[in-house]
């Protein structure tokens, strides 16, 4: 039992939290603004213990290599696809490495075994690969010791990069939502970025918040299947998508100061107004029917609502309070969604980390 004990002592374990996109999406692509939080309902974690050889460990669910037979084999990819979370880990053991050594960082010549686990729904657009990526980075840090060496605000950058070497198209928003936790303002626009290499992020009190709801699908069928040709379009000089995505950034904004003010009527305005203006931009093919369906069964009952993401959930806001929420919970159960009252994630920076922004701002 000591011995046991002594070996489960050994794990450390770090955590990251699903992202919730409250208005500004997709600008974060586009040198726009976002406002984030994270949900503590679900969540991804990580642990990390030393070991003699350096090993990834498959998931038991998420990571299968054996079937009871073909069929079983077909379906599963057909309802899971491919991949699991043993190429998120790889790639952030080496995207870590690399800048590390890029800038000098060293690095104890010691070994670990890494292992994940996750209950954020798939294919829900709350950012399930990133938040294991993001829980895989905080384990590093620590193991390493250099949590202090590499700067929170370009933590989200190393993870869009782990990201990016797995073919994932992404913007940076979900991992600095992720690696922040709690509710954050954030500026990506060309002139931060350029000159400072991530954005200007602002993290606010997660009581200014109104009472939020998540709808979802337990079973996504339909989630867009249909490739965009918004980004293709913004970088031919297209004058409604530009104009748009303007648009769509300026609502962040508008987001940040009605949360400020507590005016939730206007911060419902703006996020019917941000769905609408991505649904403008991108077509319903691409949007896809069941997402389009969640906002549609929300609205039916006079709430405000839009993606969390790029689809698979809805983040919702029921400007008229408790009998507007049960009427939500009616229509939700009668189309077959799933739907719960969103539990804010609190930061989960520690007091230097929260100093070091305040040093850097």
């Amino acid at each position: 039992m000591a011995s046991a004990a002594a070996a489960e002592a050994e794990w450390m374990e770090r955590r990251a939290y699903a992202r919730v996109g409250l208005l500004g999406n997709p600008s974060d692509v586009y040198g726009g603004r976002a406002l984030s939080f994270t949900i503590a309902d679900f969540s991804a974690s990580v642990r990390l213990r030393p070991s003699p050889d350096l090993r990834i460990l498959p998931h038991p669910h998420h990571d299968l290599v054996a079937f009871p037979s073909l069929p079983h084999l077909v379906s599963r990819l057909q309802s899971e696809g491919y991949y699991g979370g043993v190429r998120l880990l790889m790639a952030i053991c080496k995207v870590f490495y690399n800048h590390c050594i890029q800038n000098n960082i060293s690095l104890k010549d010691e070994n670990f075994t890494l292992s994940y686990d996750t209950n954020i729904p798939r294919q829900a657009g709350l950012s399930g690969s990133s938040a294991i990526v993001c829980a895989a980075l905080s384990c590093l840090l620590d193991f390493y010791d250099v949590r202090h060496l590499i700067k929170v605000e370009i933590r989200p950058n190393l993870i869009l990069d782990a990201e990016k070497e797995l073919g994932i198209v992404a913007g940076l928003q979900d991992r600095v939502a992720q690696v922040y936790g709690g509710l954050v303002y954030m500026d990506f626009s060309k002139e931060h970025m350029d000159k400072l290499g991530h954005g200007i992020y602002t993290p606010l009190n997660v009581d200014l918040l109104p009472p939020l709801y998540l709808i979802y699908a337990e079973n996504p069928s339909d989630s867009g299947k249909v490739h965009s040709t918004v980004k293709q379009r913004w970088l031919d000089g297209d004058e409604f998508i530009i104009s748009s995505m303007k648009e769509v950034a300026q609502l962040a904004l508008d987001g940040h100061n009605a949360l400020l003010q507590k005016n939730y009527a206007e911060l419902a305005r703006l996020m019917n107004r941000n769905f609408d203006l991505r649904r403008q931009m991108f077509g319903d093919d691409v949007l896809g029917s069941v997402n389009i369906k969640m906002v549609e069964v929300a609205r039916s009952v006079g709430a405000s609502s839009k993606f969390t993401g790029s689809g698979g959930a809805v983040v919702v806001l029921c400007p008229d309070g408790d009998a507007q929420v049960e009427l939500l919970n009616k229509a939700c159960q009668e189309a077959g969604f799933v739907v719960q009252q969103i539990k804010v994630a609190p930061s989960v920076l520690t007091e230097d980390e929260l100093a070091s922004l305040l040093v850097n701002q």
